[in-house]
């Protein structure tokens, strides 16, 4: 969630009675508060659907919340649009109504999107990168809708002599709070991707033995180390938290060190494994009476190569395994401590 100062506490101290009463209330601040509440209530709900997200737990496993959360706003809208005007204006009660709108339209339309993409979201860059987007998208919209609440409520004020007290709600300073730290981690975590995703291609490819894709990979994902490494030095840390950009930092140096002197090994298994299958069989081809010393040579050469490269290949990428494991659980970790330390939970 991006900037917001939201809800404002209204206070009433007119005694002056509106010309025309809508429903049975005795003054404006009362109307005011009444239509306030909804805001109010769907503003704090939705606060806490998008912490859920922001957290880690992913729209889909709130998808229920989501759906409950829809069904609040849609009784809340239909209570609001019940309301009369007052004296003879609309606007202020239509305000709240095209928030609790936008609303509804975010969680059944733009969430909705954004529980499809999450399925596929780690799949490419690209995907990830789309996904991170649509929830930003989603999130302004909300924004936008609340500045719009914001000024029909000084404006409502103003009109009918309500003074209102710039106190920021709760849940208006978490919103605040987020934007920031959620923009900050969004650069890091689409930095820390961009090399994770060609990893995973390169293991893909190697499960494969598909030796061309993994040098392509391998490559690709050298590249992104470095320029993520060459970004993250240009990037302060955040309010004195170096924790996130380090975590990022130390995952890239692994993903180049990977690359360059770790890759090569397990990718070198595969040459000497293709040219033992050859020299196996050339030298089952030729009859026994037939073979020289030459042939017996060369084809216990290319064995003793192959034993070697086993060795080498299974030793490698245990100790590969087990770095990437480490440096990741780091990474997962670090990321959870800086979101609960920076981004305040629900409620």
């Amino acid at each position: 969630m991006k900037k917001i100062s939201l809800l404002i506490i209204v206070f009433a101290f007119s005694g002056l009675m509106s010309t025309v009463n809508a429903q049975n209330f005795d003054n404006a601040a009362d109307y005011m508060e009444y239509i306030t509440k909804f805001h109010t209530k769907i503003k704090k709900d939705m606060w806490n659907y998008t912490a859920a997200i922001a957290h880690g737990k992913g729209a889909r496993k709130v998808e229920n919340k989501r759906k409950e959360l829809i069904e609040t706003t849609d009784k809340s809208l239909k209570k609001v649009k019940a309301m009369g005007p007052w004296d003879y204006s609309t606007e202020y009660r239509d305000s709240v109504a095209a928030y609790l709108e936008i609303c509804s339209i975010v969680l059944k339309e733009d969430f909705a999107k954004i529980v499809d993409m999450e399925e596929i979201a780690e799949r490419s860059y690209d995907d990830m990168e789309a996904y991170l987007m649509a929830k930003e998208a989603a999130n302004d919209k909300l924004d936008e809708a609340g500045e719009m609440v914001e000024a029909a409520q000084r404006k409502f004020a103003e009109e009918n002599g309500i003074t209102l007290v710039d106190n920021q709600s709760k849940i208006d300073e978490k919103l605040e709070k987020s934007g920031p730290v959620f923009d900050y981690y969004t650069v890091i975590y689409l930095i820390f991707f961009k090399a994770y995703i060609q990893e995973m291609y390169m293991l893909e490819a190697i499960g494969a033995g598909d030796v061309n894709a993994a040098e392509q990979s391998k490559s690709a994902m050298i590249t992104y180390s470095d320029e993520g490494i060459a970004k993250l030095d240009t990037m302060s840390a955040y309010k004195g938290d170096m924790t996130l950009r380090s975590a990022c930092t130390k995952y890239l140096e692994f993903t180049k060190e990977e690359g360059e002197e770790h890759i090569p090994i397990i990718l070198d298994f595969f040459l000497k494994k293709e040219n033992f299958e050859k020299q196996k069989e050339i030298f089952d081809d030729i009859p026994e009476r037939k073979r020289t010393q030459d042939d017996v040579d060369i084809f216990n050469a290319a064995v003793d190569e192959y034993n070697a490269a086993i060795e080498d290949y299974n030793s490698t990428n245990e100790d590969l395994n087990s770095d990437r494991s480490r440096w990741l659980e780091k990474w997962n970790e670090t990321v959870n401590s800086f979101l609960d330390r920076h981004i305040p939970s629900k409620r």
